[in-house]
């Protein structure tokens, strides 16, 4: 008889989601499915709205990395708007996104894997979390809160507020950095580079006890894509979009971002409301690619900043040019977190960093714009067309998570076929298949939206289960 094992909710992730593990007659596992339930649909509910409200709206998509939409959104309306903005603006824009890294990779690391790192990937489930690691090991967690708190402090500073910050517009941003903002952020670098570094540190010494893990969570070959400078540095707020193969070939390079459609497209599959971009030379599924902390640091050449290219030195020589195991975000993060700190030091140390001209000023000289980011996930794209009144009426995203979902449903499956016994299933096989899930640190809630026909299924059922009738029927999800 064929069984199935159910994983709802996969837990100690941003959004929801459920996992079906198939087993065949002998009780191993013959295939895998990861599900993601929620659907949100933000590109059709902004037709008719004006431009101008983008970045603002685009924020609300998620609560966990609104800066990131909001750059994302404000690029795609510079480019409608066609025009060059400050270059002050610029440097302000890239602290807040690096600032939203910095807490977004500090979440994920200490208050979402850290319990599987700290306590065990089989610890009884009720002590394996965020609290267990609170009675367990304080300083560990206190570091992790901290962390965050110091990008979250900085996003406050500039934008006003933590969450749906509306400083980026447009143009630019609305306010210039004031001396005393700029003395509040330099003065908290010390302190977060030294959490950074210490946690690094740790980590470096832990990691060789998980080569179980790292030997099956999504470990295969496969492109990467992230954004570089021109010289070939890591980046994260705008530049060419570089693909490199599992040697770090370079396969692609797409220095204008209107032009991303001849190289990414999107599949839909009738189990789940993300959809799966894929890199279309090579078609659908061969196209599997990843994208995030770990492949930017596959695609860069180096970071650029002393710190993080010591720490990219040691990540290499330990595991290669190009570490084929998902596992390894983990670490990528880290070296991530140090880079972004070391920038914001460095650019609120430029001379222009105070001045007032913060904001170009335009009506819409463009009717299709394109804005693209790095997000804590993985490559943030944003695609808008408006009408001659400068109101939206059509917009396409693909969003950070939405890349990594062929490496997701393979990684789930190739962790599954590891550790899962059908016939001896314990609690830390299936928190295996979880784990390889929360090494990617998906955001489900920014990324769900239908294209093509998405079946929706409404059950009326009466008390004690029985089936009444039933609703079937694709739903016009096209928001392309």
């Amino acid at each position: 008889m064929v069984r199935e094992i159910t994983i709802d909710p996969v837990t100690r992730i941003e959004g929801h989601a459920r996992i079906t593990i198939q087993l065949d007659e002998a009780g191993k596992v013959a295939d895998t499915l990861f599900h993601v339930t929620q659907f949100r649909g933000f590109e059709k509910l902004i037709e008719g709205r004006p431009l101008s409200e983008m970045p603002s709206i685009m924020a609300r998509i998620c609560g966990i990395c609104p800066v990131s939409h909001l750059m994302a959104s404000a690029k795609a309306c510079d480019d409608l708007l066609a025009v060059e903005i400050p270059a002050t603006a610029v440097k302000l824009r890239k602290i807040m996104n690096f600032a939203q890294i910095i807490q977004s990779h500090a979440l994920n690391f200490f208050h979402l894997s850290s319990p599987d790192l700290l306590l065990g990937m089989d610890a009884d489930p009720a002590e394996r979390n965020i609290f267990g690691v609170i009675r367990k090991f304080p300083d560990r967690a206190k570091d992790g809160v901290m962390l965050r708190k110091f990008g979250q402090q900085i996003i406050e500073w500039l934008g006003g507020k933590r969450v749906h910050p509306a400083w980026v517009v447009p143009g630019g941003v609305t306010e210039p950095l004031s001396p005393e903002r700029r003395e509040q952020i330099l003065g908290n670098v010390t302190e977060g580079m030294a959490i950074a570094r210490r946690t690094i540190d740790w980590y470096k010494g832990i990691v060789d006890n998980y080569t179980e893990e790292i030997a099956s969570f999504a470990n295969f070959p496969s492109l990467h894509l992230g954004l570089t400078t021109p010289e070939g540095n890591l980046e994260h707020y705008d530049g060419p979009m570089t693909f490199v193969d599992e040697q770090a070939r370079n396969i692609a390079t797409v220095t204008n971002p209107r032009h991303y459609a001849s190289y990414i497209d999107e599949a839909v599959e009738d189990f789940t409301y993300l959809k799966f971009p894929f890199y279309k030379p090579m078609g659908y599924p061969n196209g599997l690619y990843r994208v995030g902390p770990l492949s930017r640091l596959c695609v860069a050449e180096r970071c650029g900043t002393p710190l993080a290219d010591m720490e990219l030195r040691e990540f290499r020589q330990r595991l290669g040019r190009v570490p084929s195991s998902s596992f390894h975000y983990h670490w990528a993060r880290l070296i991530e977190i140090i880079y972004c700190i070391e920038m914001i030091r460095t650019i609120l140390d430029e001379a222009d960093i105070l001045d007032t001209f913060v904001r170009a000023r335009a009506r819409p000289n463009r009717f299709e714009g394109v804005g693209i980011s790095e997000a804590p996930r993985g490559l943030l794209l944003h695609h808008y067309k408006i009408d001659e009144h400068g109101q939206m009426r059509w917009a396409n995203m693909i969003i950070a998570s939405g890349h990594n979902n062929l490496a997701m449903n393979r990684g789930i499956k190739q962790v599954a076929e590891r550790f899962v016994d059908g016939d001896h299933l314990q609690e830390g096989m299936l928190n295996r298949v979880e784990a390889v899930i929360r090494a990617f640190d998906p955001c489900l809630s920014c990324s769900t939206h239908a294209i093509g026909q998405m079946a929706m299924v409404i059950e009326l059922r009466q008390s004690d289960g029985t089936l009444v009738d039933k609703l079937t029927g694709p739903r016009d999800g096209d928001a392309r």
